[in-house]
């Protein structure tokens, strides 16, 4: 199956204008139909071995989501101390979750045991099937973005506070929370290039060719 011009475009589109939403959702809920793609999406991730490791656990009760967000309250306190002084305001002054505004939470885990302990593609690299479930988020977060939905990775919380508000069992690998939901809008940029944290780096500098090569 070939892909025609319009669509390249639309993908291409849809990759530049992917966003880590934080803020500004609408408490619109996401319809199942919608929700199904995008976790289709997700299911539909290359796997290694054809393992797909991953599970998806919903959150949508307000109890639940207060609980994470109390895990994340302590958990950026925590973060905080780690940063420069200069550094540290500008980190404080920064929404970097929407945990509780967003209409739903998407907890991804990885099950390594699954489909048993050899694998292929992960007998040299064990690693694979944790690449393999951050390949299912990158799907489900373009397939949102297709979809105009916002959606956020929230990394500034711990596993076990995770853990045991979701009940995920200890042989499970944690990968992400994610905060999912339509927004009022998209940012023309990512955030952090917006506020001036971090420029985004020039390609040529990042390509080597045949062999890596130290570049001014």
């Amino acid at each position: 199956m070939n892909i025609n011009n319009a669509e390249r475009d639309a993908l291409y589109k849809v990759i530049f204008s992917r966003r880590d939403v934080r803020k500004d959702f609408l408490p619109t809920p996401i319809p199942d139909d919608v929700l199904a793609r995008i976790l289709q999406a997700g299911h539909h991730a290359p796997s290694v071995g054809f393992m797909q490791p991953w599970d998806f656990v919903l959150v949508t009760e307000e109890n639940t989501k207060n609980a994470l967000k109390r895990g994340y309250d302590l958990a950026s306190i925590e973060s905080a101390q780690q940063f420069s002084d200069d550094k540290r305001e500008e980190y404080q002054s920064f929404k970097l979750e929407g945990i509780l505004e967003a209409p739903l939470g998407i907890c991804v885990t990885c099950d390594r045991g699954r489909n048993g302990p050899v694998v292929i593609g992960r007998t040299i690299k064990p690693e694979m099937d944790l690449y393999s479930t951050v390949c299912a988020i990158q799907n489900m977060w373009l397939a949102a973005r297709a979809e105009n939905i916002g959606l956020g990775w929230v990394s500034i919380i711990h596993d076990d506070v995770l853990r045991d508000t979701l009940n995920i069992p200890s042989n499970i690998e944690i990968i992400a929370y994610l905060c999912l939901g339509y927004v009022s809008k998209f940012s023309d940029k990512p955030e952090l290039e917006e506020f001036g944290w971090l420029p985004r780096e020039d390609i040529n500098r990042l390509i080597h060719k045949e062999k890596w090569s130290s570049k001014a």
